[in-house]
């Protein structure tokens, strides 16, 4: 399976709560709700046709946790049907098993055991929220895709998605559109580490 990063982030890469002022309120971050006042039907539309191409869900134990309180009451939305019935996989060294089924619960290194689920067939492996693992994985070179929804605010504090240390991710850019309420939707494909060079004036980059 391809392992695909959708996230939801302000301009300033922020992720942290996207859907209500107290969604996630950790590190005393009062900011959340940044994402609702933005969205519009192409982003439904879009983010719809995205959730499509999953063959299963990975989330780290924190975003777990609260998916499986929510999408289970949740009646009338249009992504409902399809988290509650996809296969659940969390990674987690404190957890022994999941009550949103279909889970499994994946312990030890999560390195070595997401790079073991990715050889199983299928499409997609998405995650969704869980920054962390996100960052992780990412800088494990393991994702192969980025789909990020940039809401147009600067946060300004916050978790960020895009910190980790390992070596500078490269991307290449596939795919790319504005929603009318100002969303930009992108994707890109990791291509490995990123390149780097020396500015030697515009005569190679123009005929």
């Amino acid at each position: 399976m391809k392992l695909v990063l959708t996230e939801f982030v302000t301009l300033d890469g922020v992720s942290q709560g996207p859907g209500s002022p107290d969604e996630d309120t950790s590190d005393g971050f009062t900011r959340g709700g940044w994402l609702v006042p933005h969205l519009d039907e192409l982003f439904v539309r879009r983010t719809s046709e995205w959730l499509d191409l999953a063959d299963g869900l990975l989330l780290g134990r924190r975003t777990y946790e609260a998916f499986a309180r929510d999408w289970p009451q949740i009646t009338d939305d249009p992504y409902t049907e399809r988290m509650n019935a996809l296969p659940k996989y969390v990674v987690t060294n404190t957890l022994t098993s999941g009550d949103w089924h279909p889970t499994t619960v994946l312990t030890g290194d999560p390195i070595e055991t997401v790079a073991a689920l990715k050889e199983q067939p299928g499409r997609e492996l998405q995650i969704h929220g869980s920054a962390r693992l996100g960052q992780a994985l990412l800088s494990a070179g393991l994702v192969d895709t980025v789909r990020l929804a940039v809401a147009p605010t600067i946060a300004g504090s916050g978790r960020r998605l895009l910190d980790h240390p390992g070596a500078a991710t490269g991307l290449r850019l596939v795919n790319h559109e504005s929603t009318p309420s100002g969303l930009l939707l992108l994707e890109y494909d990791c291509i490995g580490i990123a390149p780097a060079a020396a500015y030697e004036g515009v005569a190679a980059f123009v005929n």
